[in-house]
């Protein structure tokens, strides 16, 4: 068993997780970084596809380091009775249940939240779909990028030549961290009030509420807002430009006072703050390619280190648009601290960082990520298993 730390939040917490990809292990994961134990049922021989995405980080995939460490994993055949029984013995000591299994997956089991509160009623089970349990389309898998491309993310990014996926699985984290606060939300109401309430996130659901403002912005506006690159659809300015040295710079006015200052003291056009043309956020919009000739004509007029400089001078947010390699070299990581190790199977070490949430008098738990099945001998010790039992279930591939 893990370590665990009695001073962290959720010490003394128990959730058991049938999990696989990306959703429900980034919300199991953060549950861990606070001190639940988190226990992940994985397949036997070969465990959570995402083990596979890759093997970059010494031979594990980037996915399953980021997603998993401080957890313990058991290999367990589910569609086996024996494997079935093990997992009704966990769940009849957890507090929480969470699961992602493919559409109808757990109702066949009998692991819906119905079902479960029939039998465990303070049991909080958490379900993640791709597009809901109920509708039209709860038969539907669901992956990241079809999630961006059914909510029209993708139609939003991009340039002129055509749309692009976001960089990162923005609907797969998007939908784990609500499981991870409908969760906390759970554990809150039934330590106030004594009620085990379920908790169901689809992936189509979570990024629909990051859709919300283009969404207003089209039904209500002149249309969809256009693909622009790193230009904001529907404020300028604010976007990267290129300095004189070739490198980007990306800046953002989000007032009038702002407007000013670059207006005097960036672009030296005094003037330009009483023009019609860009008197307010709306008409600066209008305007958008005559007010990038005037910006676009000052960075050239400079290096990025003295166009940052002066923007810095004037008040103006900005920023150089880094590359990865830039990212994980950024001062404010390094100075605030925030790379702790963590061990991999096989004992090789990686820089992880911290969770974001700083909770004071408390440090996040930053445990091993474990192999598959690394954890199934000790769990199954303490439901009452014995060294003969627990060979015969692995014998007949039920763990």
């Amino acid at each position: 068993m893990t370590e665990l730390s009695e001073d962290l939040p959720l010490a003394g917490i128990t959730v058991v997780s049938v999990e696989q990809a990306v959703a429900a292990p980034f919300a199991t994961r953060q549950l861990a970084d606070l001190g639940a134990r988190v226990i992940k049922v994985e397949r036997p021989g070969g465990g959570d596809f995402a083990r596979r995405y890759d093997t970059t980080v010494h031979g594990e995939s980037s996915y399953f380091v980021w997603l998993n460490r401080s957890k313990e994993s058991l290999t367990l055949d589910l569609k086996a009775d024996r494997g079935r029984r093990i997992l009704e013995q966990l769940l009849g000591g957890a507090d929480v249940f969470v699961q992602n299994l493919g559409p109808g997956a757990a109702a066949r089991m009998g692991l819906d939240a119905e079902a479960l509160a029939g039998r465990f009623p303070s049991l909080i089970p958490c379900s993640v779909t791709g597009y809901g349990s109920s509708g039209p389309w709860a038969g539907r898998k669901a992956y990241d990028l079809l999630v961006q491309c059914q909510t029209g993310l993708v139609s939003l990014t991009g340039n002129e030549h055509g749309p692009a996926r976001a960089g990162v699985s923005v609907a797969d984290i998007a939908a784990g961290m609500y499981a991870y606060s409908g969760v906390l939300t759970a554990l809150f109401t039934r330590a106030t009030r004594g009620v085990a309430r379920a908790v169901e996130v689809s992936l189509f659901e979570a990024l629909a509420e990051w859709m919300n403002q283009p969404a207003y912005y089209t039904r209500y506006g002149p249309g969809q807002p256009p693909r622009l690159g790193t230009q904001h659809a529907t404020i300028a300015p604010y976007g990267a430009y290129t300095a004189a040295d070739g490198k980007d710079v990306l800046f953002s006015i989000q007032n009038e006072r702002e407007w000013a200052a670059l207006c005097e003291r960036f672009l030296g056009r005094p003037e330009l703050v009483g023009d019609p043309r860009f008197a307010t956020g709306s008409d600066r919009v209008a305007h958008r390619e005559e007010l990038n000739a005037l910006v676009a004509g000052r960075f050239g007029e400079a290096d990025s280190g003295e166009v940052m400089k002066l923007l810095d001078e004037a008040g103006i947010a900005n920023a150089g648009v880094n590359d990865i390699e830039a990212f994980l070299a950024h001062p404010v990581l390094t100075a605030r601290n925030r790379w702790r190790d963590v061990s991999l199977p096989g004992g090789a070490v990686v820089p992880a960082l911290l969770p974001p949430a700083d909770l004071s008098g408390t440090v996040p738990r930053m445990d091993a990520v474990p192999a598959a099945g690394e954890h199934t001998r000790s769990i199954l010790a303490e439901l009452g298993y014995g060294a003969a039992d627990i060979d015969g279930l692995r014998a007949d591939h039920v763990i």
